[in-house]
């Protein structure tokens, strides 16, 4: 049980980069970019093709965040140079994505027992050797998912961060201050799609394996995670909370204005849920379905505030 409570808990804490960057585009920018679900197994691939070839685990995870940046760029050229629709472009990028990455690491590829991960290099041995693999796993995907929100969190009180949340909210007010909101966009998909692909290379290498359709329904699940957790953080700091609670001053800090708090426990929230349907007995290839049905259950008791809520 704690092996299974372990194992979940990682994959929360990595796919938490995932919802980082899905929170960026959708709550962030109000940018429903579609990218999300090429540029995942495009960090997969450029990850996993690496480390077969020798490179160290580390260096991987660099240069499937610079794959991902690249995608996100396209996307927002493609948008904001060439005029066309943002959800658009975010398709025209995905679709071009699926044919590369099977051009990059086939439909699938396995990485040998023998060769290191990030979770079996060196440094990581050094400092954890005496644990076993899965809590090496946990203690690192929670340091990378830890470290990155400290890094949004940080970014989004400096001046471009500030600039970049304004695109969404008021486009029109950074215009007014002589900066180009064209750029910020692109700005903003490029660290959403580098986010997106740093999660893919980190869960090959936690799976050590790559497939061309694992990105399928990861903006579901990216959309999802930001309502859940947004809706919780939410109901525990409101000033009026629900059924008479009071507020809970230690959630109200932790609840950044930036939501990346929030996104990082929806996402491991949503993991336990889908871990406890399959639980259940629902089989694992359900495991789409499930995605779908939990996104749409959340939709439905999170009410019409759904959309505020992923825009907030």
């Amino acid at each position: 049980m704690l092996d299974l409570i372990s194992a979940t808990l990682t994959q929360g804490l990595i796919y938490a980069l995932l919802s980082y960057g899905v929170y960026i585009t959708y709550s962030v920018l109000d940018f429903p970019d579609l990218t999300v679900d090429s540029s995942f197994p495009l960090g997969a691939a450029v990850t996993t093709v690496l480390l077969i070839a020798g490179m160290n685990p580390w260096l991987t995870l660099v240069c499937a965040t610079l794959a991902g940046a690249a995608a996100g760029l396209c996307t927002g050229l493609i948008h904001v140079r060439l005029g066309v629709r943002d959800l658009l472009a975010g398709i025209i990028t995905m679709t071009a994505l699926s044919s590369i990455n099977l051009l990059i690491g086939g439909s699938n590829q396995t990485v040998d027992r023998a060769t290191d991960t990030i979770f079996t290099a060196a440094p990581v041995m050094g400092l954890f050797g005496d644990l076993s693999l899965s809590a090496r796993k946990l203690i690192v995907s929670l340091v990378l998912a830890v470290a990155v929100k400290l890094i949004l969190d940080a970014y989004f009180r400096t001046k471009s961060g500030l600039l970049l949340r304004a695109v969404g909210d008021n486009g029109t007010l950074v215009t007014t201050l002589a900066k180009n909101k064209g750029n910020m966009k692109i700005l903003g998909v490029v660290m959403a799609n580098a986010l997106v692909a740093l999660c893919g290379g980190v869960l090959a290498q936690e799976q050590r394996s790559y497939s061309a359709v694992m990105g399928i329904g990861q903006v579901v699940f990216g959309l999802a995670t930001v309502i859940i957790g947004v809706t919780i953080v939410r109901f525990f700091t409101s000033s009026k909370p629900a059924q008479g609670m009071r507020k809970i001053p230690v959630l109200r800090f932790l609840a950044t204005p930036q939501g990346t708090t929030a996104v990082l426990l929806g996402s491991i929230l949503y993991k336990f849920c889908i871990q406890i349907a399959i639980n259940l007995g629902l089989p694992a290839n359900m495991l789409k379905f499930i995605t779908a049905v939990l996104f749409l259950l959340v939709l439905v008791l999170a009410g019409r505030k759904g959309e505020e809520i992923i825009h907030a």
